[in-house]
């Protein structure tokens, strides 16, 4: 009995020395877990250092771009490249360069703005709607059909058309207004999900109000898929407020936006094709940063896909 004790008094203190002299290490959360593994996936830090790139110039463009987007000379109309104009002039007169760069805001502001808004609205909606359940949940769901059935195109062209406003503010809120559906259902099925969880009945059975297990227990473990799809949908957005402006209906000058540039490029592609070429990159790789960005974080939230 003596020797039995002796040999788990040692592997006891081997053990000690190996973990070493600290407290033993506590199980990482799953918010830890993701950015342990976020840290180690280079598209996600390429992507990041790509959009932190473009919020940079998006909130000062004057670090890159010196001169005035608005600013244009018609004896330059349609010019090619020249010392310090390395994208040319457009049918303007305007630097290319220059509106490219100030461009970023505009879209940006859309996206983020947005896909904030599509996002407290659908996860708020969507939240309640699968924690209480009943005819709320009926009610929500047959409305979201409702706005799943109209296109988004065919939708911007009849509400955007009746607005005179020239700022971003009628486009984030015609983007929130069809985007929130999807965060809706999305954060709906989540909750059904995580509210069947023991903790949660424990915490039900404990006497724990739905305010305290929905803000406490619930939420927390279900928001992880929303952040997903709202991460994914944030380039979707910048596609599409690019699109409604090449349409006419979005953005409006004296607004600078890719999507007007594109459509002001588009009639002299043969003849200018710089005039597309720059606003088109720069739209394309911020919209894909931004999907290789939601791509690596759901790999990161997703046990499944590790």
């Amino acid at each position: 009995m003596d020797l039995a004790l002796d040999e788990a008094e040692s592997l006891e203190k081997s053990l000690d020395n190996e973990g070493g002299s600290g407290p033993a290490q506590k199980p990482r959360s799953l918010w830890s877990d993701a950015w342990h593994q976020l840290r180690r996936n280079p598209v996600f830090i390429i992507s990041s250092l790509l959009i932190l790139f473009l919020v940079v110039i998006a909130i000062w463009p004057q670090l890159i771009a010196s001169g005035d987007p608005l600013q244009c000379d018609l004896s330059k109309s349609q010019q090619g490249s020249e010392p310090g104009h390395p994208f040319g002039y457009d049918t303007q007169g305007c630097d290319v360069y220059t509106r490219t760069v100030y461009g970023a805001r505009a879209s940006i502001t859309v996206g983020i703005c947005a896909t904030v808004g599509a996002a407290l609205l659908g996860s708020f909606l969507g939240g309640l709607a699968g924690f209480f359940g009943g005819w709320y949940d009926s009610v929500l769901s047959r409305v979201a059909d409702i706005f799943f059935g109209i296109p988004v195109v065919l939708g911007g062209l009849v509400f955007l058309s009746v607005v005179t406003s020239t700022t971003v503010w009628p486009v984030v809120g015609f983007i929130v207004l069809l985007g929130w559906p999807q965060i809706a259902r999305i954060g709906r099925g989540s909750v059904i999900t995580a509210k069947q969880n023991d903790y949660v009945q424990a915490a039900r059975a404990l006497g724990a109000g739905n305010g305290r297990m929905l803000l406490r227990h619930v939420a927390p473990n279900a928001v992880a898929p929303v952040i997903v799809v709202a991460t994914i949908a944030l380039g979707t957005y910048i596609a599409l407020e690019a699109t409604l402006s090449f349409l006419g209906v979005g953005l409006r000058p004296p607004t600078v936006s890719w999507g007007i540039d594109i459509s002001n490029a588009a009639p002299q592609i043969r003849n200018a094709p710089h005039m597309l070429l720059w606003p088109a990159g720069a739209l394309s790789i911020t919209v894909l940063a931004f999907i290789m960005l939601g791509d690596a974080v759901r790999d990161a939230l997703d046990p499944k896909l590790r």
